[in-house]
């Protein structure tokens, strides 16, 4: 069985959230906790499985309770919220920051027309969270490390980056690492719950130089800028490499596709492009990955030691699709370095 905790200050968000977990026969909701300092105390006696994490909430909010709870008792935080309006955005993504796993819009209410759906999604989320190995949050700074040396008989002209679970914050780092003036365009799919893209995006735009936006069909691809795909929908480039946004197919289950701009990318640009894979379940981006070291692209992928999830890295190093096996500090000095 999966224990889990419900925190959330709302009783009425509660009772929805109890009787959706509580419908699968693997999930046990072992406790309620309505303020984050409730939700302290019981880690202790309730020992938890899963966390669901209200943002919202009187004396200590949720980024500063996942903050405590990731440097005290780390525990898979899952960030279940009402709100998309920018305020909440804000709230939520710094909750990732502090470790939290994943954000989710709270269901609708029986009758509503997204109702079962985004109850399966709750339920699949908390069901693949609890699987994650979590480890506690170190307060020491990040090494800076050396790139490795990389040969670059061409000058490259993107990068392509992809992540899942646990990557928006890896992102972010790169991101944010970068210069304003970087002299090739970033073009990133991040798996995330649909409604999310827009404030991931803006959450990147705020900590960073580079100019982040929402791809939009159509674009020139400039210099200095990230795109970032919109929810439900692939970014690819089409033949004068602007931005092609397509809709999945029906049945698919990750869109928009790491492998798809992967795929796209390689086809683009070859031995000029830069690809990297993050952190994340799954394969997604792995196939891509090693079809862009086919053709000259150089490649690399998070390591083990660094990911909260090694699935999607893992599966890419299998294939030998990554030249380089790195942690963000060492992706960070990688991608400084080539755009000297």
């Amino acid at each position: 069985m999966i224990k889990v905790l419900i925190v959330d200050d709302s009783p009425v968000s509660r009772d929805l959230l109890e009787h959706l977990l509580r419908a699968d026969p693997e999930i046990e909701v072992i406790g309620f906790a309505g303020s984050g300092e409730e939700a302290i105390a019981a880690l202790s006696l309730k020992r938890p499985d899963v966390i669901t994490m209200d943002v919202h909430m009187p004396g200590l909010d949720g980024f500063q309770t996942t903050h405590r709870i990731m440097t005290e008792h780390p525990l898979p935080v899952i960030i279940v919220t009402a709100s998309l309006d920018p305020i909440a955005d804000s709230a939520n993504f710094r909750a990732l920051e502090a470790g939290a796993l994943a954000i989710l819009l709270k269901p609708p209410g029986l009758g509503h027309p997204d109702h079962l759906r985004a109850a399966a999604e709750l339920v699949q989320t908390v069901k693949l969270m609890s699987e994650v190995r979590v480890v506690r949050r170190s307060t020491r700074p990040a090494v800076s490390l050396q790139p490795p040396r990389v040969k670059t008989p061409e000058r490259f002209k993107v990068v392509a980056i992809g992540a899942s679970t646990g990557g928006p914050v890896v992102v972010q780092s790169i991101l944010a690492s970068l210069p304003g003036d970087f002299p090739v365009p970033l073009l990133v799919v991040q798996h995330m719950a649909e409604g999310f893209i827009s404030g991931f995006a803006e959450w990147l735009a705020g900590s960073c130089a580079l100019r982040v936006k929402v791809g939009e069909q159509g674009e020139r691809l400039t210099p200095g800028v990230a795109y970032v795909a919109p929810g439900g929908t692939h970014l690819e480039l089409d033949a004068m490499a602007r931005i092609n946004l397509t809709a999945g197919q029906p049945g698919q289950l990750l869109c928009p596709s790491v492998t798809q701009l992967f795929h796209s990318v390689a086809e683009r640009f070859g031995r000029q492009a830069v690809g990297v894979l993050l952190s994340g379940m799954g394969s997604d981006g792995a196939r891509g990955l090693k079809e862009l070291r086919d053709k000259g692209a150089l490649t690399i992928a998070q390591d083990e030691e660094s990911c909260v999830v090694y699935g999607m890295p893992g599966e890419a190093v299998k294939l030998q699709a990554a030249q380089h096996v790195l942690p963000p500090e060492s992706i960070i000095a990688m991608l400084q370095a080539i755009s000297k």
